[in-house]
């Protein structure tokens, strides 16, 4: 990469490493620092500005040639670079409480910087990334109410599962709903729909020289551009105080923009069950169902969630559970996911928090192809100041498909620091 970049890389390395700085893993995150000062008042609300300055060990980048090597002649590893990354984040968090219209946005801007200290190449990674998540409630503390929200996410954790590593997903879902708690609020209902589009576009201009399949190319990924409209209903009944009936349902429409091969999909999925309280510390949510596709390949499965929450104390809890469901998805028209997950968190002394997080996902497409997915992610995030919070972490990304391709089948480590001021 160009030797500015790669020195002053270096130097923001080693400047974040002198001040301590620390952080939670939250690469497609829009979550900001859970600390601030008084911020700026606007209306009945605050404004909190805030910065996160992050370094990222990370052993899987993206493709890149050999130093001297024209990438269209080869030179390309098989294999997924590791680089070490600063990240530049500067955001802000808007807060306003209202009966009649709350308000909350959260956004931030991302610069990566690949210091070039692993690997020469990465330079051309080097990018721009960001994240908002916007909430408006009108009347929210009426029997009817009405919520409009966006989601809008620009990093390399694509929500797609049939594509590999080594792709930019650009992410963006607005979202209404309108939750209807007549009489004494014992029945909730909660009509919704939304529209998502994910773009895709490759990490470097490579492709690893063991690609046999488009899903693993990152060149091409733009291909399986998208987009996504659903209609749903949500429902509640207390028929106990500490007990409900659940009914969760809709229906998703999956086209795709540049690709004639991927099947779309008209996929209906329901399930209803039981979410509630066994003991005053165990918390239990159970539901089963059933997804079907009215278009595209078709067929059908089962569909559950099973999910428990133990609140051992007030400053230490532990949530598994296991959920199996069926998504739409490129090249394939539809995969079933098995997943099981757990987490655990602790507080000590009011500062320092302790996370733990795992899953591991079996997904099934059809085809006959099938994936495993394990992740991790555990380390500690400590408030120094009511402004200024810090957390360090190690994640665990594994990944291995009954299809060949270093996209497809690869283990990345990431270990990480970040130092947040929040105003």
């Amino acid at each position: 990469m160009k030797q500015p970049a790669k020195f002053w890389g270096g130097w923001g390395v080693l400047a974040l490493l002198a001040l301590g700085g620390t952080a939670t893993a939250q690469e497609s995150s829009v979550a900001a620092p859970p600390t601030g000062g008084n911020g700026f008042k606007v209306g009945s609300g605050r404004l909190h500005p805030y910065f996160d300055l992050e370094t990222r060990l990370d052993s899987g980048v993206g493709y890149f040639a050999s130093p001297g090597v024209d990438p269209s002649t080869g030179g390309v590893s098989p294999d997924l670079s590791g680089e070490l990354a600063v990240h530049f984040r500067p955001g802000f968090k808007l807060d306003i409480p209202s009966p009649t219209l709350a308000f909350n946005l959260n956004g931030n801007l991302d610069y990566v910087l690949y210091t070039g200290l692993l690997t020469p190449n990465s330079g051309s990674a080097s990018r721009l990334q960001g994240a908002a998540d916007l909430l408006a409630r009108l009347n929210p503390d009426t029997p009817l109410s009405l919520e409009v929200s966006d989601q809008f996410v620009r990093s390399d954790r694509t929500r797609t599962a049939a594509i590999g590593a080594g792709v930019l997903s650009l992410f963006n879902e607005a979202r209404v709903k309108v939750p209807w708690r007549p009489g004494g609020g014992a029945v909730e209902l909660a009509p919704n729909a939304a529209y998502a589009v994910e773009f895709f576009e490759p990490l470097g201009a490579t492709s690893p020289v063991d690609c046999t399949e488009g899903v693993c190319n990152p060149v091409t990924a733009e291909q399986f551009d998208y987009g996504n409209l659903h209609f749903g209903l949500e429902g509640r009944w207390r028929f106990l105080p500490k007990t409900a009936v659940v009914l969760d349902s809709g229906v998703d429409l999956r086209s795709y923009f540049n690709d004639s091969t991927s099947p779309d999909a008209t996929l209906v999925r329901a399930m209803a069950g039981v979410a509630g309280l066994v003991s005053p510390k165990i918390a239990v949510l159970a539901k089963a169902g059933w997804g079907q596709d009215f278009s595209g390949t078709g067929g059908g499965t089962v569909i559950a969630q099973l999910e428990g929450t133990y609140l051992y104390s007030p400053t230490l809890s532990f949530k598994a559970g296991y959920l199996r469901t069926l998504e739409p998805v490129a090249a394939y028209g539809l995969f079933t996911d098995n997943r099981g997950y757990g987490e655990a968190r602790a507080l000590f002394g009011g500062k320092l928090t302790m996370h733990l997080g795992a899953s591991v996902d079996f997904l099934g497409f059809n085809g006959g192809r099938s994936d495993t997915l394990i992740q991790l992610d555990v380390g500690p995030e400590y408030q120094f100041r009511p402004w200024l919070s810090g957390a360090a972490g190690y994640s665990l990304g594994s990944r291995s498909s009954s299809l060949g391709g270093g996209g497809l089948n690869y283990t990345r480590h990431e270990g990480y620091a970040r130092l947040s001021v929040m105003y």
